[in-house]
């Protein structure tokens, strides 16, 4: 039995679940949260066998609980995890991990595969953290915690940055002075690799066709959003940039700005950096424009007349069309178009909307089969449609443990 751990850690939490991988189930999963708090919360969820009523086998179904305790750093949540798996299940002996996959969000120009953690590739890790400062130092103590409480088996990093790394020069290089952005590794990296890797690879097992063959555009449409141009398996061009702030509007994040946007305001706002910074990562997208983030109040509040959601939703859309035309034209057209993500998975509208003005590309959505409240990948796409349009359920953690698995076994 091939049981990962996976492990997406932040400066104040981290998340887990363990995958057996030979049926890619989930066997538990969990956040623990409010780390460094005068009080923790952490959650474990774990199936367990439920009596059906004139059935001889019992249901499966999630069971939950909770707890609220001081949980003083990471190696004290690693504990509060492991007490879980000891007193709710499942057992970590009958289940025990034969690797730790960890998400680290930024590998930057070094690593473009998944790496067996060691003290060089640990302190390369930490490095990072000037591209990644929100991300990798919680990254550095999720791993090190871990370590600590899993001292027998390989530990791997899985970089949201790597799949990426097959960007050719004229797409991750920006046009400022040359030696400055070498001295500062300023260039665009791409985010939601393992999320693009995943949806690219499902479309092509979906549709019986290989990945070599095909030009795909996906949309990865959450809270975070960005959209990859993807040839033959490799990502060949990506929204998201030096950070994950490029590209389309999100929830919070502002996206494509111009950059003297910025000292217009330093100068008439008199804004500082951190104030900028603020405002583009977490006050501006759909909550700046609209004041919610969650794309399902903009469409509620566009129902109902909203002028401000109604903006917000047109905006949104025309940053989504605009990427969708310039990928068209990078990839010389698209076999596939797919949609994942939160938004993505659950919007019929932003589904129709973003590829209203591609028939030029011969993209035709059925819109009964947009709107059918159906789960897994399916498509969306007419029988006439020259070009596939796609659902595709993303799974971050899957892909994870899958890419562990495989550095674990060498």
């Amino acid at each position: 039995m091939s049981v990962v751990l996976v492990v997406n850690s932040g400066s104040s939490s981290f998340k887990y679940q363990l995958i057996e991988l030979d049926t890619e189930a989930v066997l538990a999963s969990g956040l623990v949260e409010r780390i460094g708090e005068e009080v923790g919360h952490a959650r474990h969820t774990v199936k367990v066998a439920s009596p059906v009523p004139g059935e001889a086998a019992p249901a499966l179904v999630d069971a939950t609980f909770e707890r609220d305790l001081p949980i003083p750093d990471h190696t004290a949540g690693f504990q509060v995890m492991l007490d879980a798996f000891a007193e709710d299940g499942p057992s970590l002996e009958e289940h025990a991990p034969v690797a730790v996959g960890h998400r680290v969000v930024h590998g930057g120009a070094r690593f473009f595969e998944p790496t067996l953690v060691t003290p060089l590739v640990l302190i390369n890790i930490e490095d990072l953290s000037v591209l990644a400062p929100l991300h990798n130092p919680g990254a550095v103590q999720g791993i090190r915690a871990a370590q600590a409480a899993f001292a027998d088996i390989p530990h791997v990093a899985v970089f949201d940055t790597a799949f990426h790394q097959t960007l050719s020069p004229a797409a991750y290089t920006y046009a400022i002075d040359a030696q400055l952005a070498a001295e500062h590794r300023i260039r665009r990296y791409g985010f939601h690799g393992t999320s693009h890797k995943f949806v690219s690879e499902a479309a092509a097992a979906f549709l019986g066709r290989p990945l070599d063959d095909l030009r795909q555009v996906v949309f990865h449409l959450g809270n975070g959003a960005s959209v990859t141009a993807i040839d033959g398996g490799r990502s060949v061009d990506t929204s998201m940039g030096l950070t994950p702030l490029e590209g389309l509007v999100m929830g919070t994040r502002s996206g494509d700005i111009d950059p003297a946007v910025l000292f217009q305001l330093a100068r008439r706002a008199h804004m500082s950096i951190n104030d900028l910074d603020v405002l583009l990562n977490k006050k501006s997208g759909l909550l700046g424009l609209a004041g919610v983030s969650d794309m399902r109040d903009i469409e509620r509040r566009r129902e109902d007349g909203d002028p401000d959601a109604t903006l917000a939703f047109e905006v949104y859309i025309h940053r989504l069309r605009a990427y969708a035309g310039a990928y068209l034209a990078q990839l010389g057209g698209a076999d596939v178009i797919c949609f994942t993500a939160g938004v993505g998975e659950n919007s019929p509208l932003v589904r129709a909307a973003t590829v209203d003005t591609l028939a030029f590309a011969g993209v035709e959505i059925d819109p009964e089969r947009n709107e059918a409240r159906e789960r897994g990948i399916r498509r969306i796409s007419s029988d006439a449609s020259a070009v596939t349009v796609l659902v595709v359920p993303t799974d971050e953690e899957l892909e994870i443990a899958r890419q562990t698995l495989g550095v674990a076994l060498g």
